[in-house]
């Protein structure tokens, strides 16, 4: 069994009930949610002209390997509508894969950890409210010592 780090994103139409219906995708299609942060609202990153993001960590137990359950999330993002325009567009949801297990993989398709996790406190703050002793395996450090030195100053506010 493999335990998954998931982050949901959204920031187009209703941000909440397009993250509960990915959850209850992700639910069939990948595995057993087991456990999930508070919805937090934060201003858009990267691309700031655009509505703010309501965003979750969620934790998944699955049989699939990285690589499936990569082109899983693609499928269900593009069955929710889903458009991939430029970077850092709006979307209707967005989910990116944290950490799978503690493994380190380095694919053309597929980054774990996600590379920018220890840049960005909308991934941080709901990261620490699940596991703020997880060690980061590439970073080695904990959740809770990355939230305190990142250099993002979003504002990250429960929803």
């Amino acid at each position: 069994m493999n335990t998954i780090y998931l982050l949901l994103g959204s920031n187009i139409g209703n941000s909440k009930a397009s993250l509960a219906k990915a959850k209850m995708k992700i639910g069939k299609q990948i595995g057993t949610v087991t456990r999930q942060s508070d919805l937090y609202s934060t201003a858009a990153w990267g691309n700031i002209k655009q509505p703010d993001f309501l965003n979750q960590v969620i934790i998944v137990e699955t049989e699939l390997s990285a690589t499936d359950t990569m082109q899983t999330i693609l499928n269900i993002e593009e069955n929710m509508g889903r458009v991939r325009t430029v970077k850092n567009a709006p979307r209707i949801i967005d989910i990116d894969i944290l950490f799978f297990n503690k493994e380190i993989i380095a694919l053309p398709d597929l980054t774990v950890p996600h590379p920018q996790i220890q840049n960005r406190r909308f991934v941080l703050i709901p990261l620490n409210q699940l596991s703020p002793n997880m060690k980061h395996p590439g970073l080695k450090k904990t959740i809770h010592q990355l939230l305190i030195h990142c250099p993002d100053t979003l504002n990250v506010k429960k929803f």
